[in-house]
């Protein structure tokens, strides 16, 4: 396996472990629709994604984010937004 086949092969282990979290969740929210802010936390998925030289006001989603589309454009999550909140469940 080369480099790019080994982190594409990590980044879907990553997303199909957000997806076993969420399914593991779900029972605990109304119609399973989990919140983003609950798995993000819950996950430690907030990082800072700029150089240190740069600014950015704390840490961001943009991993799980990532892992979210993943999922969701393999058909393994659905997505909805109410108002600001995001959520998810899986398929």
């Amino acid at each position: 396996m080369n480099s790019e086949e080994r982190v594409q092969s990590l980044i879907n282990e990553l997303a199909h472990e957000v997806l076993s979290y969420i399914k593991s969740q779900e029972p605990s929210y109304k119609d399973r629709w989990v919140p983003a802010s609950h798995i993000k936390n819950s996950l430690n998925l907030n990082f800072v994604a700029v150089p240190r030289e740069n600014i950015q006001y704390g840490a961001k989603g943009w991993l799980f984010a990532i892992l979210a589309r993943i999922l969701e454009d393999n058909g393994q999550v659905e997505y909805k937004k109410v108002d600001t909140r995001a959520y998810y469940r899986s398929m």
